[in-house]
């Protein structure tokens, strides 16, 4: 079944030398070039278009030489000599085998099977012209010399097939060795695990696979003095695109995690906050209404940076020769930095740098001799005020134009606190490769987090870094906690190398920044629950949601920690920080839980919680003026107390794992009782919270009236506003109701808000917000950016921060929408009675809700995977590119 090129009528005699061009050196070297890609089967570097063109350019030049040999006179020479050119192999040094042996080897190859008959005709085509030649007796000689060095060169070729079948065998062998190495070194390690059940041998392997060999029989603690040691693994990684393995160091060339930033909502309480000009919003606390956060998300696949620098350029070049007049979007926007994933094609807008953890670089675990929280509050205020008072000393000398002794000798004037050295400079210990992929992704999370153009230098850059660990955290917190999943158990382990890699970076990326911006910043964050008389208008503790104060002020202690010589540890400023944190939240929870004591009671237990709790609670009531409700049961508060506090210690358990490497104890990785007292086990605190006031009471008693006495705690108690109350209860979806029929009735009575009275043609219901909206219309239009958009674009970028999921009420189908160019349909949740869907209602039959579809479409929410959605839907249908989605 081959179709060979037809043959062709002779050149007129002006014209006869063009058939030297099938036998030039150069294509002779083209041809020989993609056969040989085609024998090693790269993949990437040929196409079977490629193969095809060359086949018929070889079958074009073999019917050329019969022809002259065909038509041969007696006093001419047969100049156009291709069978002998493509009989010989290459030459020294590349040694490359000849066209011929090559065809023979792709005669066999698997993964062409649909040209073989081509590649039989060539080679039959070939030996009559041998025969040809023979008959002729044009050139013996020659002709024996090129069999000779055919078959020289299909030995070499067999010969470079074994090589390269013994390399790969000896890597495999190499790669089961390592692994049977690191078996038999794991259970020596862990000899009384294995002497255990089957069950908890499961357990115990999967976390040391994790985290490499751990103490069996000690508690493991995630943070403090009794900070479990971890020896650290060595992380291989290999990159998908260039297929090379690399281990993750601090001085390697940086790889980075493919990764998608975006605004979120998902978590927020209050969705109608007017968005404050981006270019003047200070973002250093986040409010606890969490109204719009910056979420990261991940595929985790793994590439060198400049292979993904490579490969961004090369998508950029791709679409800038894109034809301008097609104005054809695709599923991403490359002016925005998006592209996708080179294996799973996932959208991602930057990388992730993969790091080693942070203790690598810093001593965290030195706890001999260190100071309690009220010595470590003292020392560290001093050297906050140390800081404030040179940075004024700074700004003064700029303007006096001080020259540098004078500045040197105000400097030692200053008292400073012992072994605290504000003039050193930590050099840092990073790659220039991994600082600029450190710069790449804090800038890209400011970008996205903001929504303003890019600048590195800005100092509200690590801010954003830190903020978008903190919120990523607390959204897989709040999915766990929904589909009752512990917490360490069932993360997909895109997710849980997402978290690692967030973490990691957040912790590394002061090293990147300005020093004294991160100074700064930690100044005030710390201000906040110590006060000084320098930050005066800080937000009450109301207003500020402590999962994201706690890992700002860890983050940035580094900045403060690394000028102090004083020898106290990093640890124990991590350590101090979260009790001072978890206080400030214990008091945020009782200043704010609605305790109605119905006719729950329990029977006075009076336990030693209970009555610390309530003792606590009546020391808050002194020092409100009274102003809180008096309360008797100890039992309802405490309970109230470890309610709300419980997303807290989750998070906080999920940002010190991932920050120290600790792995998470069997207890909590499973559901059970007593997660609270094995969470307090693992974060260093006592089972009883209220310890930590009794053991710091000197100065902790201080600070809550400090707390306390701010005019905005004063104003919520006397009811003159509101304050969001713990546990925070998660969003979901809007409630459907079970009948269709409910939800057309629904939208036949809606009339469009700016049409005087008229029925909307295709009502459409927001299913975040619950909003019905007149989509797909002019008269709904509104200006947004400086471009005309729908009344359903508009309404994502006030309700989802760009991203939205409808109902178009008469087409009974479920709309996706993220930005102004993206979106897509989605199966609704409405069914018949035959479980089949029944887009734009053209059957008519009764549609009921199917739980487990809306769950599916709440998943997608919760996990920020609309956006991946969208673009899967849109590589996969092309149709869906040209719709015109921001008119919706």
């Amino acid at each position: 079944s081959a179709l060979p090129p037809p043959a062709l009528p002779p050149f007129c005699p002006l014209f006869a030398s063009l058939v030297n061009i099938l036998q030039s050196d150069v294509m002779l070297c083209i041809m020989g070039t993609i056969l040989q890609w085609a024998v090693e089967h790269n993949g990437y570097a040929w196409s079977e278009s490629m193969l095809q063109r060359v086949l018929h350019l070889i079958g074009m030049a073999l019917q050329e030489e019969k022809q002259h040999l065909e038509n041969l006179s007696e006093e001419n020479v047969v100049t156009f000599t291709f069978t002998q050119k493509i009989s010989k192999p290459g030459e020294a040094p590349n040694n490359s085998p000849s066209i011929l042996a090559m065809l023979e080897t792709l005669q066999n190859a698997p993964h062409l099977e649909v040209h073989k008959d081509m590649i039989r005709w060539i080679l039959k085509t070939f030996n009559s012209i041998k025969k040809l030649r023979e008959s002729s007796s044009s050139s013996p000689v020659a002709e024996t010399e090129g069999n000779i060095m055919e078959e020289s060169s299909r030995d070499k070729d067999k010969a470079e097939r074994k090589r390269k079948a013994e390399i790969a065998r000896l890597r495999r062998e190499k790669i089961m060795a390592q692994m049977s190495e690191m078996q038999r070194h794991f259970i020596n390690e862990n000899k009384e695990l294995f002497q255990q059940t089957l069950e908890e041998l499961d357990t115990s392997a999967s976390g040391g696979h994790e985290n490499s060999p751990v103490i069996s029989d000690a508690k493991l603690t995630a943070l403090g003095p009794e900070q479990t040691r971890v020896a650290e693994p060595r992380q291989v990684v290999m990159c998908i695109l260039c297929q090379e393995e690399q281990e993750v160091k601090v001085d390697s060339r940086a790889m980075v995690l493919a990764a998608f930033i975006q605004r979120s909502t998902v978590l927020s309480k209050n969705r109608n906050k007017i968005t404050p000009d981006p270019e003047k919003y200070d973002p250093l606390f986040m409010h606890p209404d969490l109204s719009c956060g910056t979420h990261t998300g991940s595929c985790g696949h793994i590439m060198h940076a400049h292979c993904w620098q490579r490969y961004f350029d090369a998508v950029q070049a791709k679409e800038q020769r894109r034809q301008q007049r097609l104005r054809v979007h695709t599923s991403y926007d490359v002016e925005n930095g998006e592209f996708l994933c080179p294996l799973c094609e996932c959208l991602s807008n930057t990388v992730i740098p993969l790091l080693p953890p942070p203790r690598v670089l810093f001593n965290r675990l030195d706890f001999s001799g260190q100071p309690n929280l009220t010595q470590w509050i003292k020392t560290v205020s001093q050297q906050v005020k140390a800081l404030q008072l040179l940075r004024n000393e700074d700004c003064a000398s700029k303007s006096e134009e001080i020259c540098h002794s004078g500045h040197s000798e105000k400097m030692d004037q200053l008292q400073l606190p012992e072994g605290f050295r504000p003039d050193f400079k930590l050099k840092s210990p990073y790659s220039e490769s991994i600082k600029e992929m450190l710069t790449t992704f804090g800038t890209a999370t400011y970008k996205v987090g903001l929504k303003v153009h890019p600048n590195e230098e800005d100092p509200r850059v690590p801010i954003m870094c830190w903020g978008s660990c903190a919120y990523t955290i607390q959204t897989i917190e709040r999915i766990l906690a929904d589909e009752d999943k512990p917490l360490f158990g069932h993360l997909p382990c895109r997710q849980d190398d997402c978290l690692t890699s967030l973490t990691r970076f957040a912790a590394a990326h002061w090293t990147v920044s300005s020093l004294s911006a991160v100074q700064g910043h930690f100044c005030t964050l710390l201000a906040s629950l110590v006060p000084n008389e320098k930050n005066g208008n800080l937000p009450c503790i109301l207003d500020i949601d402590m999962f994201h104060l706690l890992v700002s002020l860890v983050l940035s202690f580094p900045a403060i920690h690394c000028q102090d010589f004083s020898g106290v540890s990093l640890g124990t400023g991590d350590l101090h920080l979260f009790h001072l944190v978890t206080m400030a939240h214990i008091i945020q929870i009782l200043l704010t839980s609605s305790t109605e004591e119905n006719g729950m009671d329990q029977e006075n237990t009076n336990s030693e919680e209970e009555v610390a709790v309530l003792t606590l609670y009546k020391f808050l009531c002194q020092c409100t003026g009274s102003a809180l409700k008096e309360i008797s049961s100890g039992w309802h508060l405490w309970r109230n107390l470890k309610a709300g506090i419980m997303p807290f210690l989750r998070c906080s358990a999920l940002f010190f794992h991932y920050l120290n490497g600790v792995p998470a104890p069997s207890e909590i990785q499973v559901n059970g009782a007593n997660q609270f007292e094995h969470l307090c086990s693992y974060l260093s605190l006592p089972n009883n919270l209220t310890c930590l006031f009794q053991e710091n009471s000197e100065i902790l008693n201080t600070l809550i009236e400090s707390w306390c006495s701010n005019n905005e705690v004063k104003r919520y108690l006397e009811g003159k506003r509101h304050a969001i109350s713990y546990a925070r209860e998660s969003n979901k979806l809007i409630d459907l109701p079970d009948d269709y029929s409910c939800l057309i009735n629904q939208a036949s009575n809606f009339s469009c808000p700016k049409s005087g009275g008229d029925k909307s043609r295709a009502p459409t219901l927001c299913l975040v917000c619950g909003t019905m909206l007149c989509s797909q219309s002019y008269c709904c239009q509104t200006e947004l950016e400086g471009e005309d958009v729908g009344a359903c674009t508009a309404h994502t970028f006030t309700c989802g921060s760009g991203v939205g999921i409808f109902l178009r009420v008469r087409e009974c189908q479920v709309l996706f929408l993220a930005g102004k160019t993206k979106g897509c349909f989605y199966p609704p949740p409405y069914l018949d009675d035959y479980g089949e869907t029944d887009q734009g209602l053209r059957r008519g039959n009764p549609l009921h809700l199917c739980k487990e579809r809306f769950k599916k479409i709440q998943k997608l929410w919760q996990q920020h995977s609309i956006t991946e959605e969208i673009g899967h839907a849109q590589e996969a249908n092309q149709t869906l590119v040209g719709i015109d989605w921001q008119h919706l």
